[in-house]
């Protein structure tokens, strides 16, 4: 006998024993296909790769043991319950027993996913590390249209509306934004939580479609879990810094679409900042105590409703600031966080109506500015004084106040990314932005570093050297930074040039008598009968002299170089590297325009002598 032989009818062993098809699981836990799907879903349970495969390579295998696992959960049960329960409907329908049918259909079989939750993730950091889909899948819901009829239940898409915007609450709350990205798909986001990296993406605020091509029923199960999970996680954070959960909105702010702003207000409360005065606490209490004696319903609702407003903070002119500033508990924050909270502090927003609000509502405040937009709800308007910079998106501006600037939505996110307050020209109305770079990609790695990337670098390094470039063209700023060079080393860089220039001087004067032919022995009685000292003093003052001339001319070519635009700039250099190179008749060559446009640049910037070299040629 065989080895390994294995009589007819014994236990399996090896791969046979271990894996199991996706349709033998299915007939052996008597449910749908449909509800197999949805218990893996839910448990977390996905299909392996064995290696070698018994029931042949065009099938699913699942593991035995994950196959056991959902069998002795107590949902299965759940499932068929509600599968009778849905029979039992039918079945009373059929029979026109339409009582019996409305009786069912008001106590349908519930379930809850809450041991699910604390079953997949024993511990708080392993749900933050798996938040990624999570974020994602809700922040997609709640973008899709609510309309009813439609394969997504309304209460679903608000649910998922709320449950997005308490989790950018807290994360603007706690300064804890580090990353964010435009892009084709949507606009991507990362955040520091607890020591976790927790990466999302948001779909663009755009009329989204409901496709055909999408199994809305898988993503449903898989939104039904995401849905417990982000709940249980948003608690445990509000938790963390003392806010109660489930907030209580203002019901006027929700009535106009203004969730995330009265989520900050109520944030602001919970953490222990009242804002309101003590006159309109003392009107709560004498309106409670009127109210007492009424009898109806509809006055103890009304009471109810004005006692829930007036514990909300007042929607004052910086109420929104309260989001960002210190809370009463004791600071705890790292330097990174310090970094971004006083990022845009001192700052105020003002959005038009245009661009994307609930973005930039959720990014200015996290990294400490005051936002406002334009529409009703807002904690100031568009006249406001204080106002230190509108976002624009359109080609053109009507009414402009001096007092502001007015840049385009990339200006935040660039600023963020880079952590410094960007120069605004190029981000001006109208003009072309410079490119949105990515923070996620790691450029020395790739091998290739933009050319804006580089300019960013040296603006941080500038504010890191507590050297405050000016707002201008890219080449000032550069030339600033140049000319804030330490002085010893600039001192003796003159100190050798001086000696090259004093040596070459003596040679061209040596080598100029030996070709008029004057002898040593005259140049020698010439120099005795000239003192030693007139001799030094002369060439002392003939070299400073020189000097100064020299240094004349170049500080006037700096200047006016600094104050070129870069196309004259670029076109300048041009000129005189071509003229170094020996082409001597490059000016010449030139067409008139470009001509022009140099000797315009020139005569601007009061270069006077490059402005005649350029006319006589």
């Amino acid at each position: 006998m065989p080895k390994h032989y294995r009589p007819a009818g014994k236990k399996k062993e090896g791969n046979a024993a271990k894996y199991i098809t996706r349709t033998k699981a299915v007939n052996y836990l008597q449910v749908s296909l449909a509800i197999f799907r949805k218990l893996c879903i839910l448990k977390g349970v996905f299909p392996r790769q064995p290696k070698k495969k018994v029931e042949g390579n065009h099938k699913t295998y699942y593991h035995m043991k994950d196959i056991a696992f959902i069998a002795h959960d107590p949902l299965i049960e759940k499932f068929r319950q509600i599968k009778v329960h849905r029979k039992k409907v039918k079945k009373a329908i059929a029979k026109k027993n339409r009582d019996l049918a409305d009786r069912l259909l008001n106590r349908p079989p519930t379930y809850k996913l809450d041991k699910l939750v604390l079953e997949r993730y024993p511990t708080f950091v392993d749900a933050l590390r798996d938040l990624d889909d999570c974020l994602t899948m809700v922040h997609l819901f709640a973008a899709l249209p609510a309309v009813d009829g439609e394969r997504v239940e309304v209460k679903r898409i608000h649910n998922c509306r709320r449950l997005s915007h308490e989790w950018q609450a807290y994360i603007s709350r706690t300064h804890s934004l580090r990353k964010t990205f435009i892009s084709v798909k949507g606009i991507y986001y990362q955040a520091e939580v607890q020591g976790q990296k927790i990466t999302w993406l948001t779909p663009h605020a755009l009329q989204q479609v409901l496709t055909d091509d999408v199994d809305f029923n898988v993503m449903l199960s898989f939104l039904e879990f995401y849905e417990t999970l982000l709940g249980f996680v948003n608690f445990k954070l509000y938790h963390s810094i003392n806010v109660n959960y489930p907030p209580i909105l203002d019901p006027r702010l929700e009535a106009l679409a203004a969730e995330l702003y009265a989520l900050c207000r109520y944030m602001a409360t919970g953490s222990g900042r009242v804002i309101g005065n003590s006159e309109s606490g003392g009107a709560i209490k004498e309106k409670e105590d009127e109210n007492n004696n009424a009898s109806s319903k509809a006055d103890e609702s009304e009471l109810r409703l004005a006692q829930l407003q007036h514990q909300l903070p007042a929607n004052e002119p910086g109420a929104l600031m309260h989001l960002v500033e210190e809370s009463t508990a004791v600071d705890t924050d790292d330097d990174e966080t310090k970094e971004c909270k006083s990022l845009f502090k001192n700052l105020k927003f003002y959005l038009s109506r245009e661009v994307p609000r609930e973005s930039l509502l959720f990014i200015i405040p996290a990294f400490g500015g005051t936002v406002s937009w334009e529409g009703e709800g807002a904690p100031f308007n568009e006249v406001d004084e204080d106002v230190t910079h509108q976002i624009v998106d359109r080609p053109t501006q009507s009414h402009v106040f001096l007092s502001r600037e007015y840049v385009q939505p990339q200006w935040v996110f660039d600023c963020v990314n880079a952590r410094i307050i960007l120069p605004t020209e190029g981000y001006l109305v109208g003009r072309v932005p410079p490119p949105h770079l990515s923070p996620f990609v790691d450029n020395d790695a790739e091998g290739y570093v933009p050319e804006y990337a580089e300019t960013i670098k040296r603006l941080q390094a500038a504010a890191r050297n507590e050297i405050l470039p000016l707002p201008g063209d890219e080449d000032l700023d550069n030339s600033l930074v140049a000319a804030m060079m330490d002085r010893t080393e600039s001192n003796e860089a003159a100190e050798k040039k001086m000696k090259l220039e004093m040596l070459e001087k003596q040679y061209h004067d040596e080598l100029k008598m030996e070709i008029d032919g004057v002898t040593f022995s005259n140049l020698s009685n010439k120099k005795a009968d000239k003192s030693p000292d007139t001799m030094d003093k002369d060439d002392t003052k003939s070299y400073h002299e020189e000097d100064e001339k020299n240094q004349a001319e170049k500080d006037s070519a700096d200047i006016s170089t600094a104050l070129m635009s870069r196309k004259k700039l670029g076109l300048y250099k041009a000129i005189e590297e071509a003229q170094k190179n020996g082409g001597a008749n490059v000016v010449g060559e030139l067409p008139p325009d470009l001509l022009c446009l140099i000797s315009g640049s020139l005569r601007e910037a009061g270069d006077s002598v490059r402005f005649h070299a350029v006319c006589q040629t």
